[in-house]
């Protein structure tokens, strides 16, 4: 693969507000090396999503010197100085029915962090047992964003979508048995819910979900970081 092939959007960060990311499934290492290099030429930090272990750990040396990353999410960040970055309040929350899918949870937070938006993490609530969920309820209240993160029949997104005033964006996940048709069920749950004003997103897309939230905390004037990973003034 030549650089030549490759066009890394060097301004979506000032253009929309998100910077650029890479979406490593079907690419090769050497694509991702190529891409990497690129970017790293014109000074800028990447976010690297679905980036298996695998591919991780074949990476130049150079590179994963340069890279922090997390297994569980798949996501990697290229070239992010986060030593000055400022600690603000959190303003989105991160909420997973199961422990199974924290993988796409983590993909949203690990999404948030690279813009320099911090996210609070709640886990396992799922409506099985909803007095988990009703034990948290007045905390979740507090954000302004929630991302509801649930497989099998995405009961989650609907009851947060009548009890909290935030925004609520439903993350459905491919998790369940058979007739959840690998997270199809959970996203037409989603789509059919009869909770208000619910934005819902693809299936374990949880770095989509995080782009929702980013930009609903910009057009709400939330002091998103002018670069990846570093602190407003």
């Amino acid at each position: 693969m030549e650089a030549s092939e490759v066009q890394v959007d060097l301004v979506r960060k000032e253009r929309i507000g998100i910077a650029e990311a890479v979406f490593c499934l079907q690419k090769n290492v050497k694509q991702i090396e190529v891409i990497l290099e690129e970017s790293k030429k014109y000074g800028g930090s990447i976010l690297l999503t679905r980036l298996s272990e695998e591919k991780y750990l074949t990476l130049k040396p150079e590179t994963l010197g340069e890279m922090d990353y997390d297994p569980l999410s798949e996501t990697g960040f290229h070239c992010l100085d986060t030593s000055q970055k400022k600690q603000e309040p959190a303003k989105c929350v991160i909420i997973s029915a199961g422990t199974s899918d924290a993988r796409v949870a983590r993909e949203a937070m690990r999404t948030l962090e690279f813009s320099g938006i911090q996210a609070h993490m709640i886990f396992d609530v799922g409506v099985a047992g909803i007095w988990r969920l009703m034990a948290r309820i007045e905390e979740i209240r507090n954000y302004p964003v929630v991302i509801a993160v649930a497989g099998m029949d995405a009961a989650l997104p609907t009851v947060l979508g009548g009890l909290v005033p935030g925004v609520v964006i439903a993350l459905p996940t491919s998790n369940g048995y058979g007739a959840s048709r690998d997270g199809e069920t959970a996203l037409a749950a989603c789509l059919s819910s009869c909770a208000p004003g619910i934005v819902v997103c693809n299936i374990d897309n949880g770095y989509g979900a995080a782009c929702a939230a980013l930009r609903i905390l910009f057009a709400t004037g939330y002091p998103l970081t002018s670069e990846p990973g570093k602190a407003v003034p």
